[in-house]
């Protein structure tokens, strides 16, 4: 009886013993897993620092690039201007002396809250002080480029310039081909010809389906009559009939090609920082007719355009209305 009683005890002690180990090598296995899991935890955890550091110090970098680089094309943004999208649309064509010259250009300005535009007309003709020297405006972009005359024009207009986009009359006219042609009448009969450049325009009065080709054809006329001036206002016309065939619903299935053209054919200051804002302005595009003026001036014997500078300033200050600051104050008092 006492040897049974003996032999229990034992039992119970090496069974109290073998729990003890087993409950000290599930212990000692715990630390081991709950180390190693933080260790890994660590490990990604810095790793994946690592990787969002060196994301977020490209991306920093390509952003102050980006800065540096609109800096340089436009100048300072000045932020009263913040509520428009102020875009300079420059068509170029071969000049006289065989360089690139601006033959159209265009300030489309888009109001970001409602949508509406206005399109200011520059004649290429018109006179502008460049750095040391002076000349006409659309032989700035043989000097210096797009940069150069949206600087120019800035300072010109006294407007901030957000962005330009830079368009050849054959991408113009492939463009105008992709929107199915614009329905528009012609003022006169148009009949111009020269063998060198090999230009050749035959349109006649009235009213016209105009396709690509014959567009910029029609751009491009100047009569005798009314000279640059004339052009001018043909172009805002053209616009308009342009701009409402944009708005058009079977503009969608056009997109890819209108797309590949932009990303292809035409050259632009926009850049990845620009384009979400852009196509919201797109987006929001007004129904209403773009408020189309031509730069206040007058031409001179030698078909140079003048600017008149304080009407000018008039013009740009009842275009671009600045809102009283202090409309847009809230008076805590009211607040509460």
């Amino acid at each position: 009886m006492a040897n049974t009683t003996q032999d229990n005890i034992e039992k119970k002690r090496k069974n109290l013993k073998r729990r003890r180990r087993r409950q000290l090598f599930r212990g000692i296995f715990m630390c081991v897993v709950i180390i190693l899991i933080c260790t890994a935890t660590l490990f990604v955890g810095l790793g994946v620092y690592n990787i969002s550091s060196r994301v977020y110090d490209e991306f920093s970098s390509m952003y102050d690039g980006y800065n540096e680089r609109r800096i340089a094309r436009t100048g300072e943004v000045d932020p009263k201007f913040d509520g428009y999208t102020n875009i300079l649309i420059l068509g170029i064509d071969d000049g006289e002396n065989g360089g690139r010259e601006a033959d159209t250009i265009l300030l489309l300005s888009f109001s970001n809250d409602t949508g509406k535009s206005r399109l200011i007309s520059i004649p290429r003709d018109t006179w502008v002080s460049a750095d040391s020297s002076a000349g006409r405006v659309g032989s700035l972009y043989t000097w210096g480029g797009a940069s150069l005359i949206v600087r120019h024009i800035s300072g010109l207009l006294g407007i901030s310039i957000h962005q330009y986009v830079i368009i050849d009359m054959q991408t113009f006219a492939e463009l105008v081909d992709i929107f199915g042609g614009v329905d528009i009448y012609v003022e006169e009969n148009m009949d111009y010809e020269d063998p060198e450049s090999g230009l050749e325009i035959h349109l006649g009065q009235g009213y016209q389906h105009l396709n690509g080709e014959e567009s910029q054809k029609y751009l491009r006329y100047q009569s005798e009559k009314l000279g640059d001036v004339g052009r001018v206002q043909r172009q805002q016309k053209f616009f308009k009939a342009f701009y409402a065939k944009v708005l058009q619903l079977d503009t969608i299935p056009k997109l890819p090609a209108i797309a590949d053209i932009f990303r292809n054919k035409i050259d632009t200051s926009a850049e990845i920082f620009d384009s979400a804002h852009l196509a919201n302005v797109v987006r929001r595009m007004s129904s209403d007719p773009p408020t189309t003026v031509m730069l206040p001036g007058r031409e001179n014997e030698l078909g140079i355009w003048e600017p008149n500078l304080q009407e000018i300033d008039i013009k740009m200050q009842e275009l671009f209305p600045v809102q009283d600051i202090s409309e847009e104050i809230v008076n805590p008092d009211e607040e509460e």
